[in-house]
């Protein structure tokens, strides 16, 4: 099965060196591009790519308001945001906007296009070397005034301690060994812990895990 990607930057030679490197890899096709967060939108509608590789800076309408209007759609089509990550605060909000995944501009091209297969699959890219420090800033940034923690409710003890590995930043494989379960039954919770709490993906598994404060940086 083909992964249909969408490219979306506002420099036109960041979308051609990434389509060219795309248009060689095997099971990715770039459907479009798109220079800015309009586009991007309504391109994401009338292509429905399986994943949109999206810039933040961009004129008008930025990565963070288009990725939350293309995951509000309730299409299937998943978001990576583009980032630099040392200064790209806006990020954070690309979180809550839902984004399944993040790359950093100078990643190696195999780890970029490995991230867009594991996002097309259905997961997030919670690798600790791209997103453990994304994450631990996301928790810690001040919440609004007098905020609650966020109540976690209709899940077992069991499936509120996965929710903690996987807030943890666990992969799988690392919590069936902390369990002593097999890595099919960690994979199973995580499912149930999808449904359950109304998540897309292992991203917002994560921010839930924080803001219930199941897990602190």
């Amino acid at each position: 099965m083909t992964v249909r990607v969408l490219l979306v930057d506002d420099q036109p030679l960041v979308r051609t060196a990434l389509s060219m490197v795309i248009a060689e890899a095997e099971g990715l096709d770039v459907v479009g591009e798109a220079g800015d967060g309009a586009e991007a939108v309504r391109l994401a509608g009338e292509l429905a790519p399986d994943v949109v590789v999206m810039d933040i800076r961009m004129p008008g309408v930025d990565g963070i308001e288009a990725t939350g209007r293309i995951t509000a759609a309730g299409s299937a089509t998943r978001v990576v945001v583009l980032t630099t990550f040392d200064d790209d605060e806006y990020v954070y909000g690309a979180l809550r906007a839902g984004a399944s995944g993040f790359l950093v501009k100078d990643m190696a091209l195999d780890d970029i296009l490995g991230a867009v297969r594991v996002v097309a699959a259905g997961d997030g890219l919670i690798a600790p070397s791209v997103t453990g420090r994304l994450i631990k800033e996301f928790a810690v940034r001040p919440r609004a005034a007098a905020a609650p923690a966020r109540e976690v409710t209709g899940i077992t003890e069991r499936e509120r301690e996965v929710l903690t590995l996987v807030g943890s930043g666990l992969s799988n494989t690392e919590m069936a060994e902390r369990l002593c379960i097999s890595v099919a039954t960690a994979k199973t919770y995580v499912t149930r812990l999808l449904a359950k709490l109304g998540a897309r993906d292992r991203v917002q598994l994560v921010i839930i895990a924080y803001e219930a404060g199941l897990v602190t940086p």
